[in-house]
């Protein structure tokens, strides 16, 4: 998956400035695995006592808290930390219609596009290995490529049928998702 959890602008820095604004960690703990939910307590306890020592230690105490929510989100992901990212990172086109799904309760917009785009990888996919077919008698070499072809066609078509069938974040129950 694009990069979108460790960015400025991504749903865990979001969550992190709305507990802030409201006192509430009870909206950060969601982000990262129930054994670091002590940890980021304690971080959160301190960086609201740190805010109030001045708008400097206010800056320095969030900025630590928002570092802090993302590495124990990506450790949950078992993905590194490597930093905030800046806002504004493309994450394609899927994160922004999943995002309005999200929010408007409607995924169709979604679904269409997904739908188109499976479709067409399909479509393009096969008519590369009709085509390759078509030569696979001329020789080893030509027949290896239509070979190559048709399986990376049915491994293609497999991945995305376990993909679409897979349980909850890919993980099975209580998993974490995927980046």
């Amino acid at each position: 998956m694009p990069p979108h959890c460790d960015t400025w602008d991504g749903p865990v820095i979001k969550a992190a400035k709305r507990a802030v604004a409201e006192n509430n960690v009870a909206i950060l703990l969601p982000y990262a695995p129930a054994e670091a939910e002590a940890e980021l307590r304690a971080a959160f306890m301190k960086t609201m006592a740190a805010r109030a020592l001045g708008e400097a230690a206010r800056e320095v105490a969030e900025q630590w808290l928002y570092e802090t929510v993302v590495r124990l989100h990506r450790a949950g992901e078992g993905a590194p930390f490597s930093g905030l990212q800046p806002a504004g990172l493309s994450v394609g086109p899927v994160i922004p219609l999943a995002e309005r799904a999200i929010e408007t309760g409607d995924p169709q917009p979604l679904v269409d596009f997904l739908t188109a785009a499976v479709q067409e990888q399909l479509w393009n996919r096969f008519h590369h290995l009709e085509h390759l077919q078509e030569h696979a008698e001329k020789s080893t070499v030509e027949a290896r490529q239509y070979t190559q072809a048709m399986l990376g066609f049915q491994v293609y078509s497999h991945q995305l049928y376990t993909c679409a069938t897979d349980s909850v974040h890919g993980h099975g129950e209580g998993g974490g998702h995927r980046h």
